[in-house]
């Protein structure tokens, strides 16, 4: 195959005139759009070393997996033959596909008319292994699999191969925390340390998938390393779609209709609804000021309670409200990780200082403590609430209250963002104590059947804790 001197230095020295001209020359049909300059630019970088780590967050079916990893793979090896990567999905057969795509076209006429000097030693057969003649090689494999003796990179300067991650985790295994750490641990005790040098580049692309997923825990500091985010969501803040040709207003609008959650994260590269997702912020009522005592039906405490203080652990919460005729006002919100004595201390506090009629503890870890220590040793109200079902199913039982304008949060409060934070995101939070907190709060004043007699307050101070306006509630 013949190319000329000025198309092959072309080819040689832009990634993106590579990818489109091994489409032309293979005899496929490239489809111009915008990010794919994005990707290309991004990993160019990668290659002359402005770049050691790259996340790239892109919608399924846009080409990512062509061009940041056979693409890419190939035109590297092109410039520097020698180079070692570690290919790396969420499977073995797809990763050992995606190398052998590598080798492909490797060893197509297209791309030795570009690159004559790369050769493939003659006994690198295996799908998921194969090495060069100049000392390159490219290792695949899947997700927490075996990569003893492998390496990516070299002991030298400038750009000598890298470790590409491609979808390490499969969307049906999103949902699973013990998955998730799983990739993670895998990640940060495994597969960082097969770096030859300590400039390897590490490239992760994939689409998102929960917001404690692989990305989400590099972008948070995981590991300490400094990340260039490349994030491309299939529409954005003006409404304007990626790629019309793949996903129309039409078709963009019905996936978000079919499954708001699958939509947020793998096509917006948000892991979850901007509006909300079980729960909408649309739905959420303010006000302004507190409702006045005479209007106050009880006021409220519920308590979710942690195993555990440490950070790994969810935090304890605990909700104040007033129930009125009108509606529910979440008064106060008091979320921290504690160890037991630290929060019957605080629960008493607490109690002491909002003087509920009902304090409803739920009925598990240390509530079961919790709830025998206030009964005996305090004269509050405590109830205690055995769940029942899960925890999208609990909250699932309130969510008509949101949705009926009945549930009223203040215009401002210290804490009110995290709480919105958790209680939009879920069922796909990071944590979820305030959400249960929440719920359980609702389904007991909703519930009137285990409700004690409340006689209507007297007393304005009594509503609100002795001092609460002035400790920065609102």
């Amino acid at each position: 195959m013949n190319i000329s001197q000025e198309n092959r230095f072309k080819v040689q020295s832009d990634f993106l005139f590579f990818c489109k001209a091994m489409f032309a020359l293979n005899g496929k049909e490239w489809v111009d759009n915008w990010h794919q300059k994005a990707i290309c630019d991004a990993l160019e970088k990668v290659l002359i070393g402005k770049t050691k780590r790259l996340i790239i967050n892109i919608p399924p079916r846009y080409g990512k997996t062509l061009l940041a990893v056979v693409d890419f793979i190939a035109w590297s090896m092109g410039i520097f033959p020698d180079s070692e990567f570690i290919h790396v999905s969420y499977s073995k057969r797809l990763a050992s596909n995606n190398a052998r795509d590598v080798r492909e076209l490797i060893l197509s006429d297209a791309y030795r008319a570009v690159f004559p000097n790369v050769e493939l030693q003659n006994d690198s057969k295996a799908r998921d292994h194969f090495l060069t003649t100049n000392g390159g090689s490219v290792y695949a494999t899947g997700a927490t699999g075996t990569i003893t003796g492998f390496g990516a990179g070299k002991k030298r300067k400038g750009f000598a191969g890298a470790i590409i991650i491609d979808d390490i985790l499969k969307a049906a295994a999103a949902k699973s925390e013990v998955e998730r750490r799983n990739v993670i641990d895998w990640y940060q005790s495994t597969l960082e340390s097969r770096c030859n040098n300590k400039d390897t580049p590490i490239i992760v692309i994939m689409q998102r998938l929960h917001e404690e997923d692989l990305t989400g825990w590099l972008l948070d500091g995981g590991n300490g390393d400094t990340w260039e985010h490349l994030c491309i969501p299939v529409i954005d803040d003006d409404g304007v779609p990626l790629w019309s040709e793949q996903h129309d207003i039409k078709m963009i609008e019905r996936m978000k209709q079919v499954d708001p959650y699958t939509f947020a994260g793998q096509y917006l590269q948000r892991p979850a609804p901007k509006e909300g997702g079980m729960f909408k912020s649309a739905w959420i009522s303010r006000y302004a000021e507190r409702p006045n005592d005479k209007d106050v039906i009880r006021i409220v405490q519920s308590w979710d309670t942690a195993y555990k203080a440490a950070q790994i652990n969810d935090p304890s919460c605990c909700t104040t409200w007033a129930e009125t005729k009108q509606g529910f006002y979440l008064l106060h919100c008091h979320v921290q990780r504690m160890e037991y004595p630290e929060l019957k201390r605080m629960a008493k506090a607490l109690a002491d200082e909002w003087k509920p009629d009902a304090l409803v503890i739920e009925d598990k870890a240390s509530g079961q403590s919790l709830i025998q220590e206030m009964q005996r040793e305090t004269n509050h109200p405590v109830i205690a609430i055995k769940p029942d079902g899960d925890k999208e199913s609990r909250a699932n039982g309130v969510t008509s209250l949101f949705e009926a304008g009945r549930v009223l949060f203040p215009n401002d409060a210290p804490w009110l963002k995290a709480l919105e934070a958790e209680l939009f995101l879920f069922p796909m939070a990071k944590h979820d104590d305030q959400v249960d907190s929440v719920s359980q709060a609702l389904r007991y004043m909703k519930d009137k059947t285990d409700a004690l007699p409340i006689a209507i307050h007297a007393q304005p101070s009594s509503i609100y804790g002795s001092g609460a306006t002035n400790h920065g509630y609102f």
